[in-house]
């Protein structure tokens, strides 16, 4: 039930974050942000907030906020239509009735003759049964209600391609950066928590029945050498310990200033990646302010181009698909890290958020960054690409990355049974 809770609260948070800063900037460039959802499929929770219906779905796979004008509007009016209108304060139609007019007995009934509902504003058109053309000034947050549930128009100015090139590509960009935002925030918090880890190799946390313990090593202890080469920092320490599985490691350390001879067997690990070699030691902390405001800076960056590494050896066939997880897969680790501690379970989150915003800046249709590539396409042409030519390759693009989200479940679960 922890892990349950846990993965629930971490898959909310990096998607709430990610999605906000779409919203954040859809709001700021005055565009309509009609829905913010937390996952796919049918409706959980909803409710209406200036001018936004927000929703919990049923399907944890991810979110979206729907920006007028990036799909095709609700309803077109066209001429021959026989719709009911009402008007608000100011003699202006805020609420037009497409079906069930019956249920509105105010609502003056009217055949179209024309309606831009885009630019000018306006439906014209004759009561039943009458020869006068009239004409109607439309609010500019005037409501579609068709089948009793009621959608706010989107006039021009308020659609995602009024726009300016500037104002799409930071709404589009903003949810990946809100998630480097969130991890450098994680990292910042840690470091004020727990401190930040040391740039030596000075041990902690030598873990129970580890080949660390087995070999006599104490927290505190600095390793100053590896089979005779000079150690200064822990990422070389780690680097030697990683690469040597089962072998057995002379080390010098430092203790309390003195200089032990200690030989460890680092323990043979299976990861996505390979396997590695581990001793079970933690890495030592200091406190700072400075250093935790550049440890939330450089650890993002740090595992930012780890990630960047990994997805570059999987375009180009050194990693196989089978390293890829998806939910299941990520539910799984996310089981093991809760088991060793709180702070690992927060580390394991600014992880994923780095890992959510690099994937959704990849090149790919229907992600962030394959809209900003149409974005990049249309400021070199100097005029936007062909709206339905767009939303076609978005729809096949997401509907290929729903078959691959299903492989890479389906690896998951086989990895669960292995």
């Amino acid at each position: 039930m922890t892990t349950v809770i846990a993965f629930i609260l971490m898959f909310g948070l990096l998607v709430f974050i990610h999605e906000l800063g779409h919203l954040i900037f859809a709001k700021r460039a005055g565009m309509l942000a009609r829905e913010f959802a937390i996952g796919f499929g049918p409706k959980i929770f909803a409710f209406t907030k200036n001018e936004t219906v927000y929703t919990i779905r049923l399907l944890p796979i991810g979110g979206y906020v729907r920006v007028a004008g990036e799909d095709p509007e609700i309803v077109e009016l066209k001429p021959g239509h026989h719709i009911g209108i009402e008007f608000n304060d100011e003699d202006k139609v805020n609420k037009i009735i497409v079906n069930n007019k019956s249920k509105h007995p105010n609502a003056r009934v009217i055949e179209v003759e024309r309606a831009d509902l885009d630019h000018d504003l306006i439906i014209e058109g004759y009561e039943i049964d009458e020869e006068e053309r009239l004409r109607f000034n439309v609010d500019p947050k005037a409501f579609f209600i068709m089948d009793e549930k009621e959608t706010q128009i989107a006039p021009y100015d308020r659609q995602f391609a009024s726009k300016s090139i500037g104002k799409r590509a930071m709404q589009l960009f903003a949810g990946p950066m809100m998630n480097f935002l969130l991890a450098i925030f994680i990292f910042f918090l840690l470091g004020f928590i727990q401190g930040v880890p040391t740039e030596e190799a000075m041990l902690d946390g030598i873990q129970p029945d580890s080949p660390a313990e087995e070999a006599g090593f104490q927290s505190g202890d600095e390793v100053i050498e590896v089979e005779g080469n000079s150690i200064s920092t822990w990422e070389e320490f780690t680097e030697i310990v990683q690469e040597n599985p089962e072998e057995s490691l002379s080390m010098k350390v430092e203790r309390e200033g003195e200089i032990v001879d200690i030989t460890v067997v680092p323990r043979e690990y299976e990861t996505p990646a390979g396997t590695i070699g581990q001793v079970g030691v933690g890495h030592a902390f200091e406190k700072s302010f400075g250093g935790t405001i550049q440890y939330g800076i450089t650890k993002t960056y740090e595992i930012t181009k780890l990630i960047l590494t990994n997805l570059g050896m999987l375009v180009t066939g050194q990693l196989p698909i089978e390293t890829l997880s998806g939910p299941v897969g990520i539910y799984d680790a996310t089981d093991r890290v809760v088991q060793t501690g709180f702070m690992n379970f927060l580390m394991w989150t600014a992880i994923l958020s780095i890992n959510l915003g690099i994937v959704n800046l990849v090149p790919l249709p229907a992600l962030d960054g394959g809209r900003l590539l149409f974005v990049g396409v249309e400021a070199v042409r100097g005029k936007p690409i062909d709206p339905q030519k767009e939303g076609i390759v978005h729809f096949i693009g997401f509907a290929l990355l729903m078959l691959l989200m299903i492989v890479v479940t389906w690896n998951d679960i086989q990895r669960l049974f292995l």
